[in-house]
């Protein structure tokens, strides 16, 4: 039941649920979550059964027929980043997946206090996109919001990852005038080490604090899988060099972390690799910063998808407590 003096939010393409717990840790409470995967939307039923999740395109969802009301203090979503991605080939609105037109629509049809998107960074900077993002601020301006972008990197908030994302809050104007992003917690965030040794020992394996040494360093970007490849592994061979410096087999999953009988062998060259653990899904759910509570529905590699995709919780947490406070605060209300 929804506290009737508590702020809420309808969240579009909201995935596994990163955001959508970093905006519940900020206080705020859900009227809706709006998603079409299945095993996303199984994700969020299972873990928040009485979430009210839509499993749909928001292309066809309609918020005036389909909520109980549309007064909504934010609507927030992480649209897909495939039409702003390298490996999209940065199609943007040319691109048939853009959803930036339906978080518009949603926006004139919810007129939220306040306004959450998430994406790549690359949408925010350089002019490959300067025309997207000059027409979506004249378009929220012309609804009446002020927009602010910024570039935060996951990091930076205690996630063990370099994870870079465009952040675009736009604000009305007509009840908010100040707005502060927040502020760089962490210098230096937990290692890949530190965070996943205790894990990487709890099924037996002697060799965990050996590994721990070895992987002291923060992981690259988690992907959500490769389409082309069934989406099993941690990406293509850069990625995986990457991920051989921290001691890690990218090659693909595990459903458990190491036994008694895996051996640590260092290697060399394309490949070298090998010798080294794998990550298993919930390994990688705690490197976006996941509660360890949060169980994802769904095979192997489903589960994998879900995490790699997903806006990591404490940063999400952050800029939504900013929001939070800023919707709380004092303000000139200039409708009166």
């Amino acid at each position: 039941m929804t506290d009737r003096n508590a702020l809420t939010s309808v969240e579009i393409c909201a995935g596994a649920g990163g955001q959508a717990i970093g905006l519940e840790q900020a206080g705020f409470q859900h009227l809706a979550l709006v998603e079409y995967n299945s095993d996303a939307c199984r994700t969020l039923r299972h873990n928040r059964p009485e979430w009210n999740v839509i499993e749909k395109d928001i292309r066809e969802f309609d918020p005036v027929r389909e909520l109980a009301s549309t007064d909504t203090d934010l609507l927030a979503g992480g649209i897909p980043c495939t039409p702003y991605s390298v490996a999209g080939n940065q199609l943007g609105s040319d691109d048939p997946r853009d959803l930036l037109p339906e978080a518009i629509r949603l926006v004139e049809a919810l007129h939220p206090k306040a306004v959450m998107l998430e994406n790549v960074s690359s949408l925010a900077k350089g002019s490959k996109f300067a025309y997207t993002r000059k027409a979506l601020t004249e378009r929220l301006a012309e609804l009446g919001y002020a927009v602010q972008m910024q570039i935060l990197d996951a990091q930076d908030f205690g996630v063990p990852q370099r994870r870079k994302r465009a952040l675009i809050v736009a604000l009305r104007e007509d009840i908010i005038q100040t707005f502060q992003w927040p502020i760089r917690l962490w210098e230096l965030p937990p290692t890949v080490g530190e965070t996943l040794e205790e894990s990487m020992a709890s099924n037996g394996w002697s060799g965990a604090s050996e590994w721990a040494r070895l992987a002291n360093g923060i992981a690259p970007t988690l992907v959500g899988g490769s389409t082309k490849h069934g989406g099993g592994d941690l990406g293509p061979d850069r990625a995986k060099q990457a991920w051989s410096r921290l001691a890690v087999n990218g090659d693909a999953l595990e459903l458990a972390p190491p036994g008694p009988e895996f051996r640590l062998r260092h290697g060399v060259g394309r490949g070298g690799w090998k010798g080294y653990p794998k990550l298993t899904a919930a390994q990688a759910a705690m490197l976006q910063g996941f509660p360890p509570d949060w169980h994802f529905t769904g095979s192997k590699t489903a589960r994998y998808k879900q995490i790699g995709n997903a806006f990591p919780p404490p940063v999400a947490r952050a800029v939504a407590a900013s929001i939070m406070s800023t919707l709380l605060g004092p303000h000139t209300d200039k409708s009166t």
